[in-house]
């Protein structure tokens, strides 16, 4: 099954399957990650997580998408920097809250060498991309931007910049640099002549 095609619905224990899932991979890491051991540590059968999600890595995307410690309000302030720079804190506080930092930096890390994790990153940026979507349409509603602007690729900007800063250079985040980010991704680094 392609994971980004896996039902939108799960077993009742969804939550005690994902809680599981995650409590796994942050102990014992992607490669030791099983649906056998998933089925232990919920409680529930395991032929009952494979009915839904036929590999590791679906249940894993699944698991990434719809767990609650992973998931976040989408901002509605009234503008587009305000909704960006609440996108911004929030992704800022996936990578380094010690609750889920844990669960996002190994996995994403490394997914370039391995190619199942890749299909998992895919599909968890995809959704949140999905996720994002309102925020630009409000804003070329409001006319901040123009109706040809491109949600990915500003979402490539502002989000990889917290990426990067955090998982390749190690430093933190801190307020001002996410004031900065947005402010650059809005109107860019060269100043007007």
């Amino acid at each position: 099954m392609d994971i980004d095609k896996r039902p939108t619905i799960g077993p009742r224990k969804a939550e005690e399957i994902f809680a599981a899932t995650l409590k796994l991979l942050t102990e014992k890491g992607y490669d030791s990650l099983t649906i056998e051991s998933v089925a232990a540590e919920s409680g529930v059968n395991k032929t009952t997580i494979y009915r839904w999600w036929p590999s590791k890595d679906a249940l894993l995307a699944a698991t990434l998408v719809a767990a609650q410690p992973l998931t976040f309000a989408v901002p509605d302030t009234g503008s587009l920097r305000g909704d960006l720079l609440g996108l911004a804190r929030s992704i800022a506080e996936l990578l380094t809250a010690d609750r889920t930092a844990p669960i996002i930096a190994p996995v994403f890390a490394a997914a370039p060498r391995r190619p199942e994790l890749g299909q998992v990153a895919r599909a968890f940026f995809a959704d949140r991309l999905a996720r994002e979507q309102p925020i630009f349409q409000r804003a070329i509603e409001r006319g901040e931007l123009p109706p040809t602007a491109d949600p990915k690729t500003i979402m490539d900007m502002l989000a990889g910049s917290i990426w990067f800063r955090v998982l390749l250079r190690g430093e933190a985040v801190t307020p001002e640099h996410l004031d900065h980010t947005v402010d650059m991704v809005l109107h860019g680094a060269v100043a007007d002549a």
